[in-house]
């Protein structure tokens, strides 16, 4: 039997093939589409965080760092660098013979390159009856190894010396390990480790726990807190028995301007050996932004073209 082809056959299928063709390789190109868009790297947007909790500068420290978030705590660095700062501090003791001791600080915050930061400072005391001495001139250098969020607290190390008028007391060392980090959206905490030692007279030593938590009310405004005080005190002779010191109580930070910043923090003896009450007032002016902070992190979203 002989099979007869229509030349119309071929023409007919020829078409048709074309255009599965063409289908297939539509629906291919689509889904590499698809999935070359679901490779694509997570963009993370901080259009909705707090101005205070964006980076401040190239370390990519917040902005809260910028202003002493707390009396008796310190956090990280607060200037960058070239940047200056001075503060003012007033501290009351209320001890519990019912005298009254004040001290009196003037300083200036010096920031340089490789997260330090120099802090020198005049260092005034007085007593109830409002007679006052100088004490002493005290020199103060942080350095944190490494930028904001690499290792866990932020670990900042601390060195002080006070160069006493030796009429009122030896000069004094003292060395610290600062802690700090956020906790969460609007929670702030410091923590500080601190070793102390007179080099002379009494040799007086002391081992102090310092901690602060800050929640943020109005951002850039305003926070409110409590702080703590731990303080082990011993003298030469008598290191056995060595006074222990504890205080707690509330803190508030108000920033008056986007330069000017008041402390305040009023904490109250839980023992006998510990003060009735021990205060800060702190008021900090920083001379504006560095080109640092001219040039930093400014997200997509909040920008204008």
């Amino acid at each position: 039997m002989k099979l007869t082809t229509s030349p119309f056959t071929g023409t007919a299928i020829f078409p048709v093939a074309i255009a599965l063709c063409t289908h297939v390789f539509a629906a291919e190109e689509k889904r590499d589409t698809e999935n070359s868009a679901q490779r694509m790297p997570t963009v993370t947007s901080t259009a909705g965080a707090l101005l205070e909790e964006q980076p401040a500068d190239d370390t990519n420290r917040p902005e809260w760092t910028s202003a002493r978030r707390f009396g008796n705590t310190r956090v990280y660095i607060q200037q960058s660098p070239w940047e200056f700062g001075i503060e003012s501090w007033w501290r009351l003791e209320h001890h519990r013979d019912n005298t009254i001791s004040h001290r009196l600080l003037e300083e200036v915050e010096i920031g340089l390159p490789y997260r330090m930061q120099l802090d020198l400072y005049n260092d005034i005391e007085g007593n109830e009856k409002a007679r006052f001495h100088y004490q002493s001139f005290n020199a103060e250098l942080r350095w944190a190894p490494w930028d904001w969020g690499k290792v866990w607290g932020n670990p900042t190390f601390y060195a002080e010396y006070k160069f006493a008028d030796h009429h009122w007391g030896p000069d004094v060392y003292e060395l610290k390990l600062l802690l700090g980090d956020q906790l969460a959206p609007r929670w702030h905490w410091g923590l500080n480790f601190v070793w102390e030692a007179e080099l002379g007279q009494n040799r007086e030593q002391e081992f102090q726990v310092t901690g602060g938590l800050s929640y943020t009310v109005i951002d850039g405004k305003l926070g409110v807190g409590i702080e703590t005080f731990y303080d082990h005190d011993s003298v030469k002779g008598a290191r056995g028995h060595a006074a222990e010191k504890f205080t707690v109580g509330p803190s508030i930070q108000w920033r008056v301007t986007k330069n000017i910043h008041v402390d305040l923090n009023c904490m109250f003896g839980t023992n006998r050996d510990a003060d009735r009450e021990m205060g800060f007032l702190i008021i900090g002016y920083d001379f504006g932004p560095g080109e640092s902070k001219k040039n930093a992190y400014n997200p997509i979203s909040g920008r204008r073209n």
